[in-house]
């Protein structure tokens, strides 16, 4: 596990970080993600992430290799079992839509309703550790990205809420999320190669030592150790909490605009309110290495 540090003990020269909302976010300034980074400046992005959540990056015109590298600074790459990845570029995941499902007018209301606030790759033992999110087509209007802090989320709640989840863990299933869009063949695969993993309900930051609630509608099947209409209630709950804006910051993409977000310590969501325009954006996905504790 990583050493607990205090990513307000440490020196965030070289980028400047604006806050973009109340709770978390911030717009990133003085970095040109086309060149290679000093590793003071990798070391200042890492505090800003841990301090913000969340970075947003303006009028970076990165190519595909560009991308990747940025990405390995913090950590090794990795793909995804559903999702499709660019020609050439195995590392990149290509999204468009309800993470990777292409909306036609007939599936419109099918990928609305699973267009919802989640957690990326809860499913894996390790889930991953940030993601950096790159615009490549824009409508006109719409499509924004919202981001929400569960250590907030967790901060707030009442403290016979605490005391209830404290010790509980929960079951998240990649086949909730990705089950209904693929064929039973891949589906058997997917359950070979991905079975259920269990979390803790409330999980331990690697790096800041923060509480964080982690459970998320996606991926969340179940909590344990519960009688069934009880877990099912408090899971109903618990989950809910995210869709509070007091919680969250909005992300309006521009051109060449790059998201960096600490996937530990967010949820987060792309509204889908731009049909019949398209919105295609490009991730890669920096690997976890704790398993939540």
């Amino acid at each position: 596990m990583n050493a607990i540090v205090d990513p307000k003990s440490l020196d965030l020269a070289g980028p400047t970080f604006t806050p973009a909302g109340t709770v978390l976010g911030a717009e990133v300034s003085g970095v040109d993600l086309r060149r290679p980074l000093s590793p003071e400046t990798v070391e200042a992005l890492r505090a800003g992430l841990f301090r913000h959540k969340v970075l947003f990056f303006r009028d970076q015109d990165i190519s595909h290799e560009d991308h990747i590298r940025f990405g390995r600074y913090f950590g090794e790459l990795e793909g995804h079992p559903v999702t499709a990845t660019v020609p050439g570029h195995p590392e990149i995941l290509h999204i468009e839509a309800a993470d990777g499902l292409k909306v036609t007018e007939e599936i419109l209301p099918l990928a609305r309703s699973a267009d919802k606030w989640h957690t990326d790759v809860t499913f894996r033992e390790k889930p991953s550790f940030a993601g950096v999110l790159r615009a490549r087509k824009l409508p006109p209007a719409g499509g924004d990205t919202l981001f929400a802090d569960t250590a907030a989320l967790y901060a707030d709640l009442p403290q016979d809420v605490k005391d209830r989840i404290a010790g509980l863990e929960a079951e998240h299933d990649i086949l909730q999320s990705f089950g209904y869009r693929v064929s039973e063949e891949k589906r058997e695969q997917l359950r070979r190669d991905y079975p259920p993993q269990v979390h803790p309900v409330v999980r331990v930051h690697p790096a800041t030592g923060a509480k964080h609630l982690f459970v998320n509608r996606v991926f969340t099947t179940r909590i344990l150790g519960l009688p069934e209409d009880e877990a099912r209630q408090l899971l109903t709950y618990l989950v809910d909490r995210v869709k509070q804006p007091e919680y969250q910051v909005r992300f309006r993409w521009s051109e060449n605009a790059v998201v960096f977000w600490d996937n530990a310590a967010t949820q987060h969501y792309a509204v889908l309110d731009y049909w019949p325009q398209e919105r295609v954006v490009e991730r890669v996905t920096v690997v976890g290495t704790d398993r939540p504790h």
